[in-house]
């Protein structure tokens, strides 16, 4: 007896959940963590001292309590406003953790996250360009933070950004901090 096999195209259904598990298999970009294991941050405001201490991915999935934390806690704390922050920025500042060998729950101190785009424009103009606030920051686009880790020299931190290759690296010593984003692999 043969069994005739009937294909049957795809439904509308399948097709956009196919897509989205082929999406969510992409969207953390360091696969070293993404099928096992907890990503944890926890980032001090140097403004404001809120902390947030929280796992925003767990074994592969994104974790949208722990998301939303973190993108109030990058939030632009001039005017309150909130973006959704690059999950790539959050991998990778766990991943800078990780390489200064610090625990999961050590936190990096902000200075800057989301910034929008009236504060991007109102330091560009207080300080000029000479500042380093670019006119298209990658900072409006939720994709870059200004950190610094007490007890971690500002050499060292810049040092360890720069050896994960992660996106744009700027290193201030004068004003205390390193710049870490997601845009393309350029130093400063």
């Amino acid at each position: 007896m043969h069994r005739r096999v009937v294909s049957a195209a795809p439904t509308r259904r399948q097709l956009i959940g196919g897509a989205i598990a082929g999406s969510a298999a992409l969207a953390l970009p360091f696969p070293t963590l993404a099928a096992t294991g907890e990503w944890r941050l926890a980032i001090r405001n140097v403004h404001t001292n809120e902390s947030v201490d929280t796992v925003f991915a767990r074994d592969g999935r994104f974790v949208a309590a722990g998301i939303d934390e973190l993108n109030h806690g990058l939030r632009d704390w001039r005017t309150g406003e909130a973006t959704t922050m690059d999950r790539r920025l959050l991998a990778l500042l766990v991943k800078l953790r990780e390489r200064l060998d610090l625990p999961g729950n050590r936190k990096i101190d902000l200075i800057s996250g989301y910034r929008s785009p009236k504060t991007n424009a109102a330091l560009r103009s207080a300080g000029g360009s000479h500042t380093g606030v670019a006119s298209q920051s990658q900072h409006m686009l939720g994709k870059a933070s200004d950190i610094m880790v007490s007890g971690v020299s500002l050499d060292r931190l810049h040092g360890a950004a720069l050896s994960l290759g992660g996106g744009g690296v700027g290193y201030y010593p004068r004003d205390g901090f390193v710049h870490v984003d997601t845009g393309r692999v350029r130093r400063w």
